[in-house]
């Protein structure tokens, strides 16, 4: 477990939250996270139908630039898809208190996910060289069923997780999903692989797993935009 000085902050929204919000809420909140005047933070929470494009993204990969609202993001990686029945994880902590050490915060990441996706009988791992969790299939398939995209802005990180609980699968073809085209590799998720759980459940084993990788973390009340910030964002097309 890691040491932090305090619990973490664990908030979940009950509605969807549009993603131009939820980038002005981070960005605000990990500027004051950086400056010391707020806690740690991960944030629980569904987008309506969306791509977004890390800094690695290849236009030829988005293959229907019409269908959702497409948002350039900072995240690292390249086009990931969000929308209902996807929990999204948005992490924000203070790596400088957690030893300043980016490639044990990512494979503590993995290892936060692997443990949620075991708590429900599925047996999930890392790949060399292709990013996220994923599960053996058969025949040598392969589907992702978690995504992992995050950047740190002064030793804090943002930005975070997005395991696929119930969403529409269908979704994710209007993009080649982390730059991977290779047939062999997919999407998958918990009600794809026989598993009926609900947000509340799937929530709860995630708040377990992270206190046992990253420490406890207190429920508080999600984030709102204040009227402040602008709600901006850019789009690629």
């Amino acid at each position: 477990m890691e040491n932090a000085a305090h619990p973490v902050d664990w908030a979940v929204s009950p509605q969807p939250v549009a993603y131009p919000d939820a980038v002005a809420i981070m960005e605000a909140r990990v500027a004051a996270i950086a400056s010391g005047e707020a806690s740690e933070l991960v944030w629980l929470l569904e987008h309506p139908p969306l791509y977004t494009a890390g800094t690695s993204a290849k236009p030829d990969d988005l293959l229907m630039p019409d269908r959702f609202p497409v948002y350039t993001t900072g995240r690292g990686g390249e086009y990931t898809y969000h929308g209902p029945g996807q929990r999204v994880a948005y992490v924000m902590l203070d790596l400088t208190k957690r030893g300043r050490d980016a490639r044990k915060f990512v494979c503590n990441l993995e290892r936060w996910l692997i443990a949620t996706a075991a708590s429900f009988g599925i047996e999930a791992g890392t790949r060399e060289g292709r990013v996220g969790v994923w599960v053996e299939r058969g025949d040598g398939r392969e589907d992702k069923i978690a995504a992992i995209g995050v950047r740190l802005r002064r030793w804090v990180s943002f930005h975070g997780i997005a395991f696929n609980i119930a969403p529409d699968l269908t979704h994710f073809s209007g993009i080649t999903p982390c730059g991977i085209s290779n047939p062999l590799y997919g999407v998958t998720s918990l009600a794809d692989l026989g598993i009926k759980a609900s947000m509340t459940d799937f929530d709860a084993a995630l708040h377990l797993g992270f206190n046992e990788i990253f420490g406890p973390a207190r429920m508080v009340s999600p984030p709102v935009l204040a009227e402040t910030e602008p709600a901006e964002a850019s789009h690629a097309r």
